[in-house]
């Protein structure tokens, strides 16, 4: 992993998006609403991974039961009616400003999220960053969730960079797990869900307080593409269509 950093996959909720705080409402809501009481505290330790297998664990289901499909179905209805129109407020301060820079360092941008894919650019989209990510790879599109690292190797896949060329951040210590797994380099957020020193545990992980500290930690590790006379910055050719992986 001594080479230059190419190419960028991100967690969305916690990392990107401050929405750990409305998933836990809605979780113990729609818990409620299907006669479980659940704390707070219960319904958090379950942000970050999908959403039968969270419902599995606080309904006491099978994450394929009936009972589990109507609470994840009502959640989302939930969550698309009351979150999804908070839009640009949900952002972690600065995150459009550092994709921004990040792209314009030629570095390539996904997003691999528990979320389903529709779920995932639904929320891209009302938090106008949709366009810096044209990779989502949502819980949909692989078999295995974090901490395995199909959805990781998916994007690197996706963005034809090979993993060691790819950095994972997140926010919990399963998007540690994977990025490792994955061999990718893992980056976390000290801000979103996971403790600070759970996440430093991971081996190989750095820390940063801040999302601007992210993208400083980020543009360190990869390649400055030149400014031609024009002053634009031009993305490397393995990146454009029909480029050169």
């Amino acid at each position: 992993m001594n080479g230059p950093l190419r190419a960028v996959v991100f967690d969305l909720d916690g990392t990107l998006a401050d929405t750990p705080a409305a998933i836990r409402r809605l979780l113990v809501r729609v818990c409620a609403e299907h006669d479980r009481a659940v704390a707070p505290e219960e319904a958090a330790s379950t942000v970050g991974i999908p959403l039968e297998e969270a419902f599995g664990r606080l309904l006491g289901t099978a994450p394929d039961a009936a009972r589990t499909g109507r609470a994840v179905a009502r959640y989302r209805e939930l969550f698309d009616a009351e979150v999804l129109g908070m839009g640009t407020r949900l952002l972690h301060p600065d995150v459009p400003e550092g994709l921004a820079r990040l792209r314009d360092a030629g570095i390539a941008l996904a997003v691999a999220t528990a979320k389903v894919s529709r779920s995932a650019r639904a929320l891209l989209h009302a938090l106008r960053i949709d366009a810096y990510f044209p990779v989502v790879i949502g819980h949909d599109m692989v078999s295995r969730g974090k901490p395995h690292p199909e959805s990781g190797l998916a994007a690197a896949r996706a963005l034809g960079v090979p993993p060691d060329g790819c950095a994972y951040v997140g926010d919990t210590v399963g998007d540690m797990r994977m990025a490792v797994a994955a061999g990718m380099r893992p980056v976390a957020v000290g801000y979103g869900v996971g403790g600070r020193d759970a996440l430093a545990a991971v081996p190989g992980t750095t820390v940063c307080d801040t999302f601007p500290d992210v993208v400083a930690h980020l543009l360190a590790a990869g390649p400055e593409c030149p400014l031609p006379g024009d002053g634009t910055r031009r993305t490397p050719a393995a990146l454009l269509p029909g480029g050169g992986r």
